[in-house]
């Protein structure tokens, strides 16, 4: 029998060097191994509402279920009650935009993890992303909604001339923009040394993979190698809020402690 895996965490977020506030929000909860960061677009101060809904709303929907019935749940039970969880909180983002005329237009980018005894459930929406890094190398499991994305797809760009295009955080799908939204679902195995990364483009957009690759030593304690990747984004420019989350697949499961990471910066 194989022996199930445990997790350990790590996350930091920052303003970054061109913006007045943070409009990223993320949460771990590593009891139930869920994993959620949103990064918030629209209006003044409404991304950062967006954000802090979709995070606060899908923890509030998901952890309290990992934690009972769903804590062996199937990837092919796991990803309806998370389609379900999304479709819930997008309605709550909607709604909070009609009660309040300021908030109009607000929306949220995101990417969620389900860490479970043999691998990962991922689900995200719009840019923000999760790469697999560790002794296989670095990989981007998640796949950009995004104009730029459908422009390299399509053969209009190449991958090489995407840094500059000026159309690179044109997302087409997000969070508490339209009814019905669905998120982009996969189940990756995983196996003892393997880390994840979940990050806003504040990150991905400052680093490249082989800017990534050189800071995610797979021997480093996790919470210093967050702080050396925010001080890198911002040394690289800086130009958007940075927030990510480091994970790393280390063993047979012990038990598993419950803490928060709330918005810093």
């Amino acid at each position: 029998m194989t022996s199930a895996l445990r997790y350990d965490y790590a996350s930091a977020s920052d303003t970054g060097r061109m913006r007045q506030n943070n409009e990223d929000a993320l949460g771990v909860d590593a009891a139930t191994g869920l994993v959620v960061l949103a990064d918030g677009m629209g209006g003044y101060n409404a991304g950062e509402v967006a954000s802090q809904l979709a995070v606060d709303g899908l923890m509030q929907r998901l952890a309290p279920w990992l934690a009972g019935a769903g804590r062996q749940a199937e990837p092919a039970t796991l990803g309806p009650r998370l389609q379900s969880a999304i479709g819930e909180t997008n309605q709550q983002i909607l709604d909070a935009a009609r009660r309040h005329p300021a908030w109009a237009g607000m929306g949220t980018t995101l990417v969620l993890a389900v860490l479970q005894a043999q691998g990962v459930q991922l689900a995200h929406i719009g840019d923000s992303r999760a790469y697999r890094w560790g002794p296989r190398g670095l990989q981007q499991l998640s796949r950009d909604h995004s104009l730029l994305q459908e422009q390299i797809d399509a053969g209009l760009i190449a991958a090489a001339q995407a840094h500059a295009a000026a159309h690179r955080h044109l997302v087409t799908r997000a969070l508490g923009v339209e009814p019905g939204v669905q998120a982009e679902l996969a189940w990756h195995p995983l196996q003892a040394g393997d880390g994840l990364l979940l990050c806003s483009d504040g990150l991905s957009d400052m680093l490249d993979e082989a800017g990534l690759s050189r800071l995610l030593d797979p021997d480093a304690p996790l919470q210093p190698t967050a702080q050396a990747l925010v001080e890198a984004a911002n040394q690289a420019g800086g130009r958007d809020n940075i927030s990510l989350v480091l994970i790393r697949a280390l063993g047979p499961a012990v038990p598993a402690r419950r803490w928060w990471s709330r918005r810093r910066g």
